[in-house]
């Protein structure tokens, strides 16, 4: 145990002394600094009276000039917590390298304007009003009339089978069907526009004379015994 505790009390007696030392260097630097502080607010505030001065001598002459930039106040360095000399007040404005490193944005070109459109001349509407119509196409005839047409054509009577099948070969592009010929038969019968007649299971269809016509003296109420 004696041989140990002795390095140990030399090593500490060391870092006394050096943290001592230094103690001593900060208090007398921080002293030197705060002289030099005071010495320079004097030299300040003397500049100061000397500039009012000035001033005032300056507007009893008339003399007109541009208002001197203002002076930025000093900065009072703050101690430093660690041992060694104090540190010297940074005389650089904040912001400069930021300032400086900052590159100026390029201008993005002009967007060109689009060329402005001609106004529309009315040749294009004269061109439309001087070209031909075009022909109306007709009107398709009806399935009712087509069956009516077929059944009229016919010396005997037909099966709505028979009716779709040759309507079918007749008029291909309209997909004819021998349930809807037969609904279209059914509905002529119900309106006294065709007949229909039953032989075993089988139904066939014939189309209703159509009524002649009345004399036109009748029609329109004139008296006969004139």
């Amino acid at each position: 145990m004696p041989e140990t505790a002795g390095p140990v009390t030399e090593l500490a007696s060391q870092y006394v002394s050096q943290v001592t030392k230094d103690l001593e260097q900060n208090v007398k630097e921080q002293e030197r600094v705060t002289a030099e502080i005071a010495a320079l607010q004097e030299r300040l505030a003397a500049l100061q009276h000397d500039h009012a001065i000035l001033l005032n001598m300056q507007q009893a002459l008339g003399i007109a000039a541009p208002a001197p930039a203002p002076v930025a106040a000093a900065v009072v360095p703050a101690p430093r917590g660690k041992s060694g000399g104090a540190r010297r007040p940074d005389t650089k404005k904040p912001g400069t390298k930021k300032q400086a490193a900052k590159k100026p944005a390029a201008r993005k070109p002009a967007a060109k304007k689009a060329p402005a459109k001609p106004a529309q001349t009315e040749q294009p509407a004269q061109t439309e009003q001087q070209q031909p119509a075009q022909p109306t196409q007709p009107a398709q005839p009806t399935l009712v009339e087509l069956v009516r047409r077929y059944l009229a054509e016919q010396n005997e009577p037909r099966s709505a089978a028979e009716v779709a099948e040759a309507l079918g070969r007749t008029y291909p592009e309209r997909a004819v069907q021998t349930k809807v010929v037969r609904t279209t038969l059914e509905n002529l019968v119900a309106r006294n526009g065709a007949h229909r007649s039953k032989q075993g299971s089988s139904v066939f269809y014939t189309v209703a004379a159509e009524p002649a016509p009345e004399p036109a003296e009748k029609a329109e109420g004139a008296d006969p015994a004139e």
